[in-house]
């Protein structure tokens, strides 16, 4: 039996939603912090990113009696998510908070999108076009346009962080089993330490910044979401991730100094009005 929604329970979910928004876009911000006033290498801040995500989804897992099995997808969601954190740190040495956001979440979605349309799901063509043509003006030549490298590295984030949730959406326990990935992460981190090791430079603000990118923004906010994820429609859980680029590019404006263009403005709302189109056309 559906309990009934109460007053207090809508305010909690909304409360939380807001707060795991925050913890996504802060994840942008925190990376960037890093790269833009400490010293700490891409390479040492994915490792401890994943360390300490692996540690914070481990307890709250344990807390919750959840056990960590691994499936047939464990290594496959594991190498998922070891290439989003290293492109995620890569590409934002080079990238500003609010456009590695915009690239990274139209990449997510364009790819789960694809492969809803391969299963014969419907959307807004129209919606559709919309999105691509906002992130082909965003990427074009330009003075605010991205770093070509830094923007491929930033897609390539997105389509493993993209492929990784639809892995992730076949599992009984999802913050079991993102702790899981996390795990079996760590492996691949290291070796690429090993490969990285003459460039490697560690720094006390750097190794803070990853920790809390590893454990608050990533760790605390995945469960977060995992739980207010199954309190809303489908529609809305694929709308409220819109805020995330754009509490990014604000955070990025208001702790970096970051600029925010007419051009970046203007062809990030036609890449979010696209996804909200084909958001609603699924749902319908």
């Amino acid at each position: 039996m559906t309990r009934p929604v109460t007053a207090s329970r809508v305010w909690l979910v909304l409360l939380l939603t807001c707060l795991t928004m925050t913890a996504f876009a802060a994840n942008s911000l925190l990376t960037r912090l890093a790269f833009q006033t400490t010293r700490i290498d891409a390479a040492s801040f994915t490792a401890v990113r994943i360390v300490s995500g692996a540690a914070t989804l481990w307890l709250i897992a344990l807390a919750g009696r959840q056990p960590l099995k691994v499936g047939r997808a464990g290594w496959l969601s594991a190498l998922l998510l070891f290439v989003y954190a290293a492109a995620f740190s890569f590409a934002y040495r080079h990238i500003s908070t609010g456009a590695g956001a915009l690239v990274l979440f139209a990449a997510a979605q364009l790819l789960m999108i694809a492969c809803g349309l391969l299963r014969g799901e419907r959307t807004s063509m129209t919606g559709l076009m919309v999105a691509l043509g906002g992130l082909v003006l965003f990427l074009s030549p330009g003075a605010a346009a991205p770093p070509l490298g830094a923007a491929v590295l930033m897609a390539l984030t997105g389509f493993a962080w993209g492929g990784f949730s639809l892995l992730g959406k076949r599992g009984d326990s999802p913050v079991a089993g993102t702790a899981l990935s996390f795990m079996l992460a760590l492996p691949l981190a290291l070796l690429l330490m090993a490969v990285q090791h003459r460039s490697l430079t560690l720094d006390a603000a750097g190794v803070l910044y990853a920790l809390l990118s590893g454990s608050l923004a990533s760790g605390v906010g995945y469960a977060l979401w995992y739980w207010v994820r199954v309190r809303m429609a489908a529609m809305t859980a694929g709308a409220v991730q819109l805020s995330v680029p754009v509490l990014s590019a604000l955070f990025g404006a208001v702790f970096l100094g970051e600029a925010i263009t007419v051009k970046e403005a203007g062809s990030a709302l036609l890449v979010l009005a696209g996804i909200v189109l084909v958001i609603r056309r699924g749902q319908r």
